[in-house]
């Protein structure tokens, strides 16, 4: 199976929030959290198989969404 790729929505210091993927340097900037993710969730359905973790302004995961087969789903 193909490697997951990952794409991260957090908060950016001086206000705003980026889009990026996992070990990449560059990403998408917007000043609100809606199109970030909206542009997170565009770029997995793309990138299949793939991830996107959805942080708070705090840092702390708000959300996951996987795209394609789950390696590990739950149980029942």
């Amino acid at each position: 199976m193909a490697k997951r790729k990952q794409y991260h929505v957090t908060a950016v210091k001086k206000g705003g929030w980026r889009v990026t993927e996992t070990s990449k340097a560059r990403g998408f900037n917007f000043e609100t959290k809606p199109p970030a993710v909206k542009k997170a969730v565009a770029l997995a359905k793309k990138n299949r198989p793939s991830q996107v973790k959805i942080r708070k302004r705090n840092g702390r995961i708000q959300d996951e969404r996987t795209y394609a087969k789950d390696p590990y789903p739950p149980k029942g």
